[in-house]
């Protein structure tokens, strides 16, 4: 706690006992046969209370220049807080012994002063608050002070201070408690601080419930160009995210606010990945990776939400060129391949001998795995581009599982694996664009079969509800290893048993795959074991949905 804090307590915790005070007061003076046994000892007891609120109140109010030095020279030491509440209790001892000593209202004041000295660090407060009770309780027995006592006074002024003695350890002792977890606490919050001022290259956003902002550390503030004491009470995380994506959200997710529909898909224990379009301080957008997880409170609900934000600019150009790049070579590859296909088929018309027939042969045949490539290349091009058509009819899901099959048993019969069908009897009907989604079944089984030793297995099986078809594809082979999962659909990405085991391709079947997938407002799935095999599922939505929402 700060100097200027803890000064202020003081004015805070004395408050009460001189609110108690002037309500007993006031009680006595209205109260029946209530008299003044000694004007003196009320006299003083109002000078020492006077002392006491004056010195409370310099303290709060820390004055300037010498008369500021000056306090806080006199202030320096731990313990100087308790000067307030000793007067206090002498002051309140005074004003008992003045009013009837034993039966003076005034006398219960006394135990506010009294925890106040007690909740003071160290052992000695208690030493103190039970001294102070002591000479406040005998001051009705002193010389010279008309207290009326009587025989017992002494007595109960021996006995009253065991007591309070015994309060003020218990005081003492819970205080101490809450004082060492309290620092804990700030330990942590420390902690908890300096990591945060430690990531420069992520944004770390922090919110309560409502979406205002509580954290902003350093990578928010070079990213975003606002400084932590602009953002944080004073700027919503819904503010950041640019105004047309963020009424997208809103309209799908149907929530009340924006901030709720930012939020809306995370809960403990199930964090959201997405991609948004965030706004500087200047207005200028950043694309930036976005992971959001909720904030939980010491009993475990939410208390707010975090937001990690990565700039996503320099990935987003890194793609950009090698779409770029990548639909340039496609483009200038595929009118020399279709020319050789071409002068391959006028080759035929012409009688060849044996040896010729077969380089035309294998000439063909690289041809169209060349072109093949080429094609793949230019859809990958067309998906990212967003010109990505789909010529939507009625589709038996089932016969394209069946036609998949009948497609890869050749290659399946070579590499001695065996090929299980498993769909329903009946049609299984779906609205979708036939040629695309045999390309997803061709693409899954294709990539099964290289996969899978020979003597394995490759199971192809549709099942059906009432709000979606799956298609998986499960087969006993390599597997794939678990931090290499989530890469499986990016472009060009080939998995290390893949590299290891020399199986051919180009990591491009599962990115287009996905693409398809997901054009039709599905998801895909993947479940695999190193060793085991591995099981795709494309996932596909009866009633089609935007892809976006997907």
């Amino acid at each position: 706690m700060t100097s200027r804090a803890r000064d202020r307590t003081v004015l805070l915790k004395h408050a009460p006992t001189l609110l108690a005070v002037g309500i007993g007061g006031a009680l006595a003076a209205a109260a029946p046969g209530s008299v003044v046994t000694d004007r003196g000892a009320v006299l003083a007891g109002v000078l020492g209370l006077a002392a006491a609120t004056v010195l409370a109140v310099v303290a709060a109010l820390r004055p300037p220049a010498a008369t500021r030095r000056a306090v806080d020279a006199w202030a320096a030491g731990d313990g100087w807080v308790v000067v307030v509440p000793l007067l206090s209790v002498l002051a309140v001892g005074a004003l008992r012994a003045g009013t009837g000593g034993t039966g003076s209202l005034l006398g219960a004041v006394l135990v506010l002063p009294v925890i106040w000295i007690a909740a003071e660090p160290g052992r000695w407060s208690v030493l103190l608050a039970a001294g102070a009770a002591c000479l406040a309780l005998l001051l009705p027995a002193l010389p010279g002070v008309d207290g009326h006592p009587d025989d017992l006074a002494w007595w109960r002024a021996a006995f009253a201070p065991v007591v309070y003695a015994l309060a003020a350890l218990t005081v003492n002792e819970l205080a101490r408690r809450l004082r060492r977890h309290l620092a804990r606490l700030r330990d942590a919050d420390r902690l908890t601080r300096s990591v945060l001022d430690a990531v420069t290259e992520q944004a770390v956003v922090g919110t309560g419930p409502d979406g205002l902002v509580d954290v902003w550390n350093p990578g928010a503030e070079r990213l975003l160009g606002r400084t932590a004491a602009e953002a944080q009470g004073a700027l919503r995380a819904d503010a950041l995210v640019a105004p047309t994506e963020l009424q997208e959200r809103w309209r799908q997710a149907g929530t009340t606010t924006p901030f709720a529909a930012l939020v809306a898909d995370v809960a403990p224990g199930r964090p959201e990945a997405s991609e948004w379009t965030w706004l500087r301080a200047d207005g200028s957008p950043v694309p930036v990776q976005v992971s959001t997880t909720v904030r939980l409170d010491g009993a475990g609900r939410p208390a707010g939400y975090l937001f990690v934000a990565t700039d996503a600019t320099a990935v987003h150009e890194a793609a950009r060129l090698q779409d770029q790049f990548t639909g340039m070579i496609s483009h200038e590859l595929r009118t020399p391949v279709s020319a050789v296909v071409g002068h391959l088929d006028l080759l035929r018309d012409d009688p060849l001998t044996p040896d010729q027939q077969r380089s035309v042969e294998v000439a063909e045949r690289n041809a169209a795995r060349l072109l093949r490539l080429v094609d793949d290349l230019l859809f990958t091009a067309r998906v990212d581009a967003g010109r990505f058509p789909l010529a939507l009819a009625d589709v038996d899901v089932a016969e394209v599982a069946r036609a998949a099959v009948e497609s890869a048993r050749p290659a399946a019969d070579r590499a001695g694996v065996a090929l299980v069908l498993d769909v329903p009897d009946g049609p299984v009907p779906l609205r979708a664009d036939a040629v695309r989604l045999a390309q997803v079944g061709d693409n899954l089984l294709s990539n099964a079969v290289k996969f899978t030793p020979a003597g394995g297995a490759v199971t192809v099986r549709v099942t059906a509800s009432v709000d979606h078809v799956r298609l998986a594809v499960a087969e006993t082979g390599l597997g794939i290893p678990a931090d290499e999962v989530d890469r499986l659909f990016s472009r060009f990405f080939r998995t290390t048993t893949a590299t290891r085991n020399a199986v051919p391709g180009v990591g491009l079947g599962l990115a287009i795959t996905r693409s398809v997938v997901v054009a039709h407002g599905g998801v895909m799935e993947v479940t695999s074991a190193e060793g085991e095999g591995t099981t795709f599922t494309a996932v596909l939505p009866r009633r089609r949905r935007d892809p976006a929402s997907g």
